[in-house]
């Protein structure tokens, strides 16, 4: 869910994966490993305050329907 929610909201953004994780001072690589693993806090929180959503937002099933 988090990872196909920032997927839509980059696309929407017109931006890659690969410059939010710049924008937001991520790894480069990081976001993706979010499909398998589990990210901290902190970073989940970064890239909501990139795109002003809430974090609930990000890992809500509902945002990749909307």
């Amino acid at each position: 869910m988090l990872y196909q929610n920032i997927v839509v909201l980059c696309k929407g953004k017109g931006i890659s994966i690969s410059k939010l994780e710049k924008e937001t001072g991520l790894g480069n690589g990081t976001v993706g490993r979010w499909e398998k693993s589990s990210p901290s806090v902190e970073n989940v929180k970064k890239v909501a305050d990139y795109f002003q959503v809430s974090v609930d937002y990000l890992i809500s099933q509902s945002a990749v329907q909307s």
